[in-house]
């Protein structure tokens, strides 16, 4: 007897031991038609390793069952054939020749609707918000149980607020009569830590819609309904880092899944290190492979397994839901070998997605060297279209709130522009005067409206595609300091608010001005092939004035923008613009609607006009 209770207790323990179990599969469905026929699925479950894998399917092949360090995955390798069909098959899992269980995988119809990705351009005028802070629009959401953080609390800047995707579906018309073509989201995915996770990048699950902004089939709708206003779509997605509560780091398929180090190691936060022909080796690795922060893991990109992963749902989410475009977070930290392939693999399957990378860096030449082109000696394409352009934002800074000098004032506006020589492409960057990383543009002018009007003139007239911060149309104000100070709720965005600033009715006098100054110059800019299409000419400034024009063959529509930074009026004479001017007789000022003759033309004290020539 005491045998035999030895045995069952051996074998019980053998069981737990060597039982596999199915727990997910990644990508989970895929699509027919595209353009790499190469799939790899993640498999994970406990000693899933140990299992034989077969599927029958026409147009599919196996082509091989990947074992790594840690025996709960697989990673299969499958071919897809050009002509596969859409449909179902099982992919079964054997043991000791027996199936003992099997996933369904399912192949879906790849959406070929005429422009259903349509790219973002200079035509557009994008609008960056934080689903958490912009609005609530399901309250069911609000708490999720089983999730690591379960506190809604409005009052403090580090806890959820409530937002959610539904709340900006709910407004989309807002955005649209402001003049917004483009919404960008900071990151819905989910971010199951235990605090603080709001801002979304601190990724827990690729493929999951964060269950407090909403589902998946959500935000697949949310863009559907947007793309029917005539709107479009960014997602913003992370490369470098995930968050330490993802399901994978918690058990990861090898040990060098993250870039491992002897004791905590955080990025230098140095991109020079990446450019520089005199860095150490050790300099660089530590800007590379480096932390971002102790909650943020550095994904190890040299690993083929981890890139097939990032690209492989990178392209799922844009078949899946139709996006336009991608903001690509910590641009700069990432293995650059890994990402010129991961354009290059992206732009194949949607040839008319955008793409620009978020390089919050000091300079125009520090910018420059992550753009495509290898326009800067860097010795390879990096592919990347366009960059998030700090350097034109600091230009605008210290044109409006700097004294003129040589190298000051207006002029340093003027020579950074001056170096878009540097660029490909300079029309491709995302041009913007703050977002959720910094204080907010009104506080930065010391809440001068006459500055503030100057800013939002010039980004809205200047060459790339110009991105406004939620809030910065009502005159949202802030310093970053810390960084929840500048990420407060829209107000009217929450049941119980008590003003209503999504109509004119919630806004005071100052806040109406602001808001209907953004719309005149943004719905403007939605018809003017100039500032949509046109070439950019600069004049040395002089007097204090500083003069560009945005232009196209035909002259007739050709928009002139004049800044004057001083307190005090300036007569400007016309006859030195004549390369631009000649044939054109009549200026009218776009906020004003007053027309007047292309002669001396006054330009009052703090004031960026805008005048369309005919």
């Amino acid at each position: 007897m005491k045998k035999f209770l030895l045995f069952l207790l051996l074998a019980s323990v053998s069981l737990r031991i060597y039982a596999q179990k199915l727990e997910r599969i990644e990508p989970m469905f895929w699509f027919s038609g595209m353009h790499n026929p190469k799939l790899q699925l993640l498999v994970h479950g406990e000693n899933i390793a140990k299992s034989a894998v077969n599927l029958s399917y026409p147009g599919v092949q196996l082509v091989k069952v990947n074992k790594v360090e840690n025996p709960n995955y697989l990673f299969l390798d499958l071919k897809l054939s050009p002509t596969v069909k859409s449909g179902s098959f099982p992919i079964n899992f054997m043991s000791g020749g027996k199936k003992i269980f099997s996933y369904t995988y399912e192949l879906k119809d790849r959406n070929k609707s005429a422009n259903r990705i349509q790219g973002v351009t200079q035509k557009d005028f994008i609008y960056l918000l934080m689903p958490d802070r912009f609005s609530n629009g399901d309250k069911s959401n609000d708490v999720v149980q089983g999730l690591k953080e379960t506190a809604l609390n409005r009052d403090s800047m580090y806890y959820r607020h409530g937002g959610d995707i539904q709340g900006l579906i709910n407004h989309l018309d807002y955005l649209k009569d402001l003049g917004v073509t483009t919404v960008w989201m900071t990151p819905e995915i989910e971010n199951d830590m235990e605090k603080a996770s709001y801002h979304g990048y601190a990724v827990t699950d690729h493929y999951k819609i964060d269950p407090r902004y909403g589902t998946n089939d959500l935000y697949k709708k949310y863009v559907e309904i947007a793309h029917a206003k005539g709107m479009k779509v960014i997602k913003d997605i992370v490369h470098n880092h995930i968050g330490t509560g993802h399901w994978f780091f918690n058990d990861m398929p090898s040990r060098d899944w993250v870039h491992q180090w002897p004791k905590f190691t955080q990025t230098s936060y140095r991109d020079q290190t990446v450019m520089d022909t005199h860095a150490s080796v050790a300099d660089r690795k530590q800007m590379l492979d480096g932390w971002f922060v102790a909650s943020m893991p550095d994904l190890n990109q040299n690993n083929p397994f981890v890139q097939n992963y990032l690209n492989q749902n990178h392209i799922w989410w844009i078949e899946y839901a139709g996006i336009d475009g991608l903001r690509l977070d910590t641009y700069p930290y990432n293995e650059p070998a890994y990402m010129a392939d991961w354009a290059l693999k992206l732009k194949a399957e949607f040839p008319n997605l955008s793409i620009f990378g978020e390089t919050f860096v000091a300079g125009v030449a520090n910018q420059a060297y992550f753009t495509g082109g290898n326009t800067v000696n860097r010795g390879f394409d990096t592919h990347l279209p366009g960059i998030t352009d700090m350097a034109v934002k600091d230009g605008i800074y210290e044109a409006i709130n700097g004294k003129n000098g040589w190298v000051d004032g207006i002029n340093r506006l003027y020579d950074v522009v001056a170096h878009d020589f540097l660029y490909k492409d300079p029309t491709l960057n995302c041009i913007a005067l703050d977002n959720h990383d910094m204080s907010r543009f009104y506080s930065i002018v010391n809440e001068d409206f006459d500055k503030y009007k100057m800013g939002m003139a010039l980004l809205l007239t200047m060459r790339g595609i110009p991105q406004m911060y939620y809030g910065t149309e009502i005159l949202m104000k802030n310093f970053s300091n810390p960084d929840g100070l500048v990420r407060s709720d829209f107000p009217g965005g929450w049941d119980g608010d008590k003003k209503d600033k999504f109509i004119a009715d919630g806004r005071t006098n100052k806040e109406n001005d602001a808001f209907d100054f953004v719309k005149k110059l943004a719905n403007y800019r939605k018809n003017s092939l100039a500032l949509q299409n046109g070439k950019l000419m600069q004049f040395v400034p002089q007097d204090d004035l500083y003069v560009y024009f945005r232009y196209l063959p035909n002259p007739k529509g050709t928009v002139m923008v004049v800044v004057n930074n001083t307190d005090k009026e300036k007569n400007l004479n016309t006859n030195r613009f004549e390369e631009r001017t000649k044939g054109l007789s009549i200026a009218k000022n776009i906020i004003t609607g007053e027309s007047a003759g292309l002669t001396d033309i006054k330009v009052p004290a703090k004031t960026t006009l805008v005048l369309e020539l005919n």
